[in-house]
């Protein structure tokens, strides 16, 4: 449904009203600045008033006494000295209160997106986040840099310029306060116009970063497959979108912003000069007066003119703040837990008939129940899709779950501080993430506190110390973005080795040994060996041959555990494991075999 303009207006005073929230903690800072900005005001006044009084009490008449001239000179001089100084300290301030502002907002931002759920972030283009932090704060920045300022500075401008006109000519005065509707309904319809317009160019520029994002990912993908073209042509036509939304804008400013004003610009002087004409039959023309009417007339329509090109950046910075807001806004947050369960002590886990949906309408889990026991090894496997991942989704509190029941040491997952789930659970990927930085940096991630010792002894224990020790700088080798110069299996055994080094009460691992070849494996896994003992571990496995040692097997089909045992139990029902073992065992012919 299209909203009306009232309500259009409604929601940007709104958010205009929330971005003003920010300038609380400054209020003393912004009392003082607003100060300097009125002295400053009133020094931009009284130029033209002396002028006059020059005009027609000395210059006019011919009286042109030393002394008083001085002292007028020396005044109009002075107020532009003294303007000068107050106007560079009121906008330094200002300057500073609006970068503090944006530093709070940026800290506010990237706090959100920490708390936000891993289902936002599913559906969610990573680019798009990347958008409202960075560039919708960055216009954010903008209003509060130059066009509060600019409007505050315009306001007090025109007002005091207004006062000084009906000192000066009531009559004429009253005849110039015509232009102000005209001014407001110009300012209105831009208003109008443009909010949609710059909507939809922030909504494009989303897209643009969204699809450069998706593209620096995938690159290796990309130039594989010989993708360049249709992913040129798809940013082409997202540019081209973004270049359309941008000249509806420019038109829009083109006809309204400066032209449109300088139309009524005209208007007003005409009317002046014809004010001053028409009384020119009746009585002398003050020729001080008219000169001071016609500077106050420049003068007021500066201000206007310098807040319709604000009025631009305006509109951006309430599109963004709104799109910011939004992202502040989010509901879809992590799991929010109770945190009165105490420590884990075992490790002991249970599930109880766990159902779970990530869109409330398939079930990925159905029923899901075991028990994984200190020191022992609960292994899942299954076709891809078969509900693997979602078990350790849930387990990790990645997502929150309503069917069932999750149990550590016999008290509800829910039940515990996010910090001591975190620190009794070691995650092992299939692709590990490794940040920039150092290898010891990232090994000790978690605990900065870790000494040297501790992090030399933690490589050693994943036999992750042989090929560290041969880098350049050992420890102290530099990681880059995703940790992309070392091999798979290296990256691995510094995720095993920073997981290691935690000393988790449970240990759980997705395809951990997936991207490590046959030599490295065999050392892990007599790591694995000691690491499992008097931990309980969960293993997502596809190569059968890395689970056979487990003390349970869960096999999963279609979000359901369909068989449950030991590896020789499994092989004994000749089901569903027993038809991938054969498969995997390269005995192809048994397995068709078997199937038919």
């Amino acid at each position: 449904m299209k909203k009306s303009s009232k309500t259009e207006r409604k929601e940007q005073l709104h958010v205009l009203l929330r971005l003003l929230s920010y300038t609380k903690p400054h209020v003393k800072t912004i009392i003082f600045a607003f100060a300097l900005l009125l002295i400053a005001t009133i020094g931009d006044i009284l130029g033209p008033i002396l002028v006059k009084i020059f005009i027609d009490d000395y210059l006019r008449p011919g009286n042109l006494v030393f002394g008083p001239l001085v002292t007028l000179a020396t005044a109009y001089l002075g107020i532009h000295i003294i303007n000068v100084i107050v106007s560079y300290i009121q906008l330094v301030k200002f300057q500073e209160i609006a970068l503090k502002i944006i530093q709070a907002m940026r800290v506010d931002v990237f706090t959100k997106v920490q708390s936000l759920g891993l289902k936002y972030f599913d559906k969610t283009p990573a680019g798009s986040i990347v958008s409202r932090v960075t560039n919708d704060t960055e216009a954010i920045k903008e209003m509060f840099v130059t066009v509060l300022v600019t409007f505050i500075q315009s306001s007090f401008l025109m007002g005091g310029i207004l006062v000084a006109m009906f000192i000066l000519n009531v009559k004429l005065a009253l005849f110039c306060l015509l232009i102000l509707p005209i001014l407001y309904f110009i300012i209105r319809t831009y208003r109008q116009l443009s909010s949609k317009f710059y909507l939809d160019l922030r909504e494009r520029l989303s897209q643009l970063n969204a699809k450069l994002s998706e593209s620096l990912q995938g690159m290796g993908i990309i130039q594989v497959f010989r993708q360049e073209k249709r992913l040129r042509k798809e940013f082409e036509e997202i540019n081209e979108k973004h270049y359309h939304a941008g000249m509806k804008n420019i038109r829009v400013d083109g006809l309204l912003l400066r032209p449109a004003i300088d139309l009524v610009y005209i208007g007003a002087l005409i009317l002046v000069l014809s004010f001053f004409g028409i009384s020119s039959f009746n009585s002398p023309i003050e020729i001080g007066v008219l000169y001071a009417f016609i500077n106050y007339l420049d003068r007021f329509f500066e201000p206007v003119n310098n807040l319709m090109a604000q009025l631009s950046l305006y509109q951006q910075a309430i599109v963004s703040a709104s799109r910011v807001f939004g992202l502040l806004d989010e509901t879809e947050l992590a799991p929010v837990q109770m945190g009165n369960a105490g420590s884990i002590q075992a490790g002991e886990i249970e599930f109880k008939n766990v159902t779970f949906s990530y869109d409330g309408k398939r079930d990925v889990l159905k029923n899901i129940s075991f028990t994984a026991k200190p020191g022992e090894t609960v292994a899942l496997v299954g076709h891809t899709g078969s509900g693997k991942s979602s078990i350790i989704n849930l387990m990790m509190r990645f997502y929150e779950f309503e069917r069932g029941e999750i149990l550590i040491d016999g008290k509800s997952i829910k039940e515990y501080q996010e910090g001591e789930l975190r620190r009794k659970i070691g995650l092992v990927l299939q692709d590990p993430f490794l940040f920039f930085g150092t290898v010891k940096d990232n090994i000790r991630l978690h605990n900065k506190e870790l000494s040297v010792e501790e992090i030399e002894e933690a490589a050693r224990f994943v036999q992750a110390h042989h090929f560290i020790e041969k880098l350049e700088g050992g420890m102290n080798h530099p990681v880059v973005e995703r940790g992309s110069t070392f091999s798979s299996g290296q990256r691995q055994l510094i995720a095993f080795a920073r997981t290691i080094a935690a000393n988790p009460k449970i240990l759980v691992l997705d395809e951990a040994t997936a991207n490590i070849d046959t030599e490295t494996e065999e050392a892990i896994q007599t790591a694995l060996a000691k690491m499992r003992e008097g931990r309980t571990t969960i293993a997502i496995a596809h190569r059968l041959s890395t689970i056979q040692d487990a003390n349970l097997i869960l096999v999963l089909h279609q979000g359901e555990i369909v068989e449950r045992g030991t590896h020789q139990e499994l092989l004994a029902q000749t089901g569903l494991y027993h038809k991938m073992y054969l498969l995997q065992n390269g005995s192809v012919e048994k397995y068709v075999d078997v199937i038919s």
